[in-house]
């Protein structure tokens, strides 16, 4: 592009701002832009001056024509069937949360990481009620207790201290079909670790391509459904291979679970009986549910 005063000058436009970018741009205090539909954008020059000062060149733009749809495209809604989708998908631009103080860290976390760290650290702390949700768990450890737990073949058993809501529920199947997933890529396989057992002082890591290749593989061979009996639950497992990883990682987001959502009074592996447990209750009305996994 080329603006003739007198002498010859090229300017370089500045770069025209994603849409999905433009709530961003908004928060560090650029001017609002109008939402705009895929197609072509014709930008004209209308005045320049020249500084010398500096030699910084300035050149107003004073006008963004938007140009449309490609040439040949008569169907003139579809920028706007394309904008509609859009804000459906990401949410309207009035939707965002403008915040000009975090823009303002952001903006300053080259120049000063350290005041930006702790900036943001008092940040959450002022804000901790609005980010940390109430725990609704227990203040008691849940009990962890082994029965005879074959790995091919066996139930693990949940009791809670009342009946479990239909939220918890959710969040113990969701929970139990996460680890049956991991488990069965081969996920947990503690002959494989190389990164939790490197040297603490190593600050850069380095994974063995090879060797992890060559690690003899684990997996989950199958699960049955989550059954529930007032405040009993169980699960079938075939795990198939003896990898305590496997356990761990179940016992690890059970014990979080009874502390921050449900309280769960005690764990068993293995076991065909239970006490309370009635295997001839198979209806909803007995107070007997089963969630699919």
């Amino acid at each position: 592009m080329r603006l003739s005063y007198g002498t010859p000058t090229t300017a370089f436009l500045p770069p025209v701002i994603p849409n999905f970018l433009l709530p961003l741009s908004s928060a560090l205090n650029h001017s609002s832009h109008r939402f705009a539909a895929p197609g072509r954008l014709s930008i004209s020059a209308v005045g320049a001056r020249k500084k010398k000062q500096n030699d910084i060149i300035d050149v107003e733009f004073s006008q963004v024509e938007q140009v449309g749809p490609a040439d040949g495209d008569d169907n003139d809604d579809d920028g706007e069937e394309w904008e509609k989708a859009f804000r459906k998908g990401f949410g309207d631009e009035k939707d965002y949360d403008r915040d000009p103080e975090l823009a303002e860290i952001l903006g300053s976390c080259f120049e000063d990481p350290q005041n930006a760290q702790s900036r943001v650290e008092e940040r959450i702390r002022k804000k901790r009620d609005k980010i940390l949700h109430t725990k609704t768990g227990s203040d008691k450890p849940m009990k962890v207790v082994f029965n005879k737990f074959d790995f091919s073949n066996s139930y693990i058993w949940f009791e809670f201290y009342n009946s479990p809501l239909p939220n918890h529920v959710s969040l113990i199947c969701n929970t139990v079909r996460s680890w049956h997933i991991v488990g069965r890529l081969g996920g947990c396989n503690s002959m494989n670790m190389q990164l939790s057992q490197a040297p603490l002082e190593n600050k850069r890591p380095s994974y063995d391509a090879i060797e992890g290749a060559n690690v003899t593989p684990t997996t989950f061979y199958n699960i049955g459904d989550v059954e529930i009996q007032g405040n009993l639950a169980r699960i079938w497992v075939d795990i198939g291979t003896s990898e305590p990883l496997l356990l761990d990682t179940l016992i690890n987001a059970l014990v979080n679970i009874n502390t921050d959502y449900v309280g769960i009074k005690q764990l068993v592996f293995g076991g065909k009986e239970f006490e309370n447990w009635k295997e001839n209750l198979t209806s909803d009305d007995s107070g007997y549910s089963v969630h699919r996994i």
